[in-house]
């Protein structure tokens, strides 16, 4: 299964520069936050496969207006083909907004989501905005990750952990992928593509 991931810029290659064909061979779209809902929209649109978004920490106007044509995953187990896609949207809290959370608040989600992982039997693809903590993330408040997330990947070791949030243009030795014991993270800042291979 090809996979595109996307989040916190709109793609000048998918968007700004796209032609036709170019999202044809995608089976999925993952938009991990920040990313405007003209955007969304549009990869719904010209694409011929589901568009799943979650919310980053700039994304409170899409709570009264969401994009049309796409499916939000935020706080929920969505299983296309197969593949378990667990959602958690936002980012650490260091200001107001909807989508900002403390380390308690994030943890408090994932306990709500108990029954459904049991249910579910866990999941393929951990989908965040924010990173795992201490897996290229930052001290600051504004770019730290959970420590929550580290946990789900030791004890579900989900296939991949895609998140966003860190940009490239913040340093010059922020890498795309990293591997985690199983599982490959990917920063799907701008675009990602890969492949899900049973």
């Amino acid at each position: 299964m090809k996979i595109l991931a996307v989040s916190d810029v709109e793609s000048k290659y998918y968007y700004e520069y796209y032609s036709p064909g170019k999202l044809d061979g995608f089976d999925l779209i993952l938009a991990c936050g920040d990313l405007s809902r003209n955007y969304l929209e549009f990869l719904a649109t010209l694409s011929h496969c589901p568009v799943l978004y979650i919310c980053g920490n700039h994304d409170d106007a899409l709570d009264k207006n969401p994009p049309g044509g796409c499916i939000c995953v935020e706080d929920k187990i969505y299983v296309h083909k197969g593949i378990r896609i667990l959602g958690l949207g936002g980012s650490y809290r260091y200001r107001n907004g909807n989508h900002m959370f403390t380390e308690k608040q994030m943890c408090r989600r994932i306990r709500r989501l108990r029954l459904k992982l049991w249910r579910y039997k866990g999941f393929d693809i951990l989908m965040t905005h924010a990173p795992a903590r201490h897996i290229n993330d930052f001290d600051s408040l504004s770019h730290r990750g959970f420590e929550c997330f580290g946990k789900l990947l030791d004890k579900y070791t989900p296939h991949f952990f895609i998140h966003g949030h860190i940009h490239k243009n913040y340093g010059m030795n922020i890498p795309q992928k990293t591997v985690y014991g199983n599982t490959m993270i990917i920063n799907a800042f701008d675009s990602c593509e890969f492949e899900y291979r049973d």
